[in-house]
């Protein structure tokens, strides 16, 4: 089966450095708002070198992505917007309305990214302080929920988090939007095999995995369901591999080692299976980052979220992709610094190749 590449829309702002310092402004001009402009522009990179989809992402410091994704949609042609989305933050009924009706204004473009959350902070910032394990829960309970809905006919629900009487979704769409299950946990694995289409897991070495990949596929079969899979890079790819790692030795060098010593603090009280499994990569050294052969460690030293980076030669990236899709991966999203120059650098030096291996999605 065909890889789909999709691509990270920066509604939080962009710039080319990872971080910017624990104490003070950013630089002068090292950042870059995301107004509709460049949000525009970014999105219309996406669109014209035919990458399948854009990860729309979800947080305190992101625009809203419904609302960016509906305005981006009459800009663009083909590319597919994954919207990040977090149960518990809205009903799942409202959910599957707002999901059908952006079917239709968009022509079936819709993919939805269900994120469970494993910021603890974070969560208690909008409100919600169930704990890990009633998060999914509430998850499994939310798609339950979402799923029959989309049916279109009548229903009730009794469960611990929702209760619904005579739910029901006027106007489905004829296509239900993919469902991408994020997350790295048993739970996630749970709840993907039960209800998704695609289980996300943060970027690693191909032998973890595999070995992730291989217990959730597992857990589909008992349910007697087939599930897809996909991981999630960032990228710095060039002519040469010698000048993609100069690039990211650029990045180390820009991050403030209290920002890195702060991080790693955070991300030491998280809850987040994937987020601690980043953080094992590189266990906050700075002298050991190259994980696997063009898989750096670097990002996760700063950044919360997928901490990893295929780096190299458009040729070695290409390599290190298509080893990935020989273990049965069929999304594959990727984000870079900055995402508008990165979107034409990817999608003319390593797109091509990727193409020319009949790898990519047509």
């Amino acid at each position: 089966m065909p890889l789909h590449l999709h691509w990270f829309l920066p509604t939080h702002g962009d710039g080319r450095e990872v971080a910017k310092p624990a104490e003070g402004p950013p630089a002068p001009g090292a950042r870059r708002d995301p107004d509709i402009d460049y949000l525009t522009q970014v999105a219309l990179a996406v669109d014209r070198f035919g990458f399948t989809g854009m990860l729309v992402p979800f947080g305190l410091f992101c625009e809203d992505p419904w609302i960016v994704s509906s305005a981006l949609a009459g800009h663009t042609k083909r590319v597919n917007f994954m919207i990040a989305l977090r149960p518990g933050f809205v009903s799942p009924v409202l959910a599957a309305q707002a999901a059908a009706t952006f079917q239709r204004l968009s022509a079936g473009r819709l993919q939805l990214n269900i994120v469970t959350g494993g910021d603890t902070d974070e969560q208690r910032r909008y409100g919600d302080f169930l704990d890990h394990k009633q998060r999914y829960e509430r998850t499994a309970e939310f798609l339950d929920v979402f799923t029959q809905a989309w049916s279109g006919e009548r229903f009730d629900y009794t469960g611990n988090h929702y209760q619904i009487t005579n739910g029901l979704l006027t106007r489905p769409s004829d296509q239900r939007p993919l469902l991408h299950i994020g997350g790295s946990s048993p739970q996630a694995q749970s709840v993907a095999a039960r209800f998704g289409d695609v289980l996300l897991v943060w970027g690693e070495t191909p032998t973890a995995v595999k070995t992730l990949l291989a217990g959730a596929k597992a857990l589909a079969e008992d349910h007697h369901r087939n599930l897809a899979f996909g991981t999630r890079f960032h990228i710095i790819s060039r002519d040469s591999s010698a000048e993609a790692w100069r690039v990211a030795q650029q990045l180390l060098d820009g991050m403030d080692p209290e920002r890195i010593r702060q991080a790693q603090q955070r991300f030491s009280r998280t809850e987040s299976e994937g987020q601690r499994r980043m953080a094992a990569l590189h266990g906050g050294r700075t002298d050991a980052l190259e994980v696997y052969p063009n898989i750096w460690a670097g990002y996760g030293l700063v950044r919360p979220g997928v901490g990893t980076a295929l780096v190299g030669s458009h040729e070695e990236v290409a390599d290190r992709i298509e080893e990935f899709a020989k273990l049965g991966l069929r999304h594959l999203i990727l984000s870079a610094q900055p995402h508008l120059e990165e979107a034409y650098n990817v999608g003319e030096g390593v797109l091509p190749l990727l193409h020319k291996r009949g790898l990519l999605a047509q």
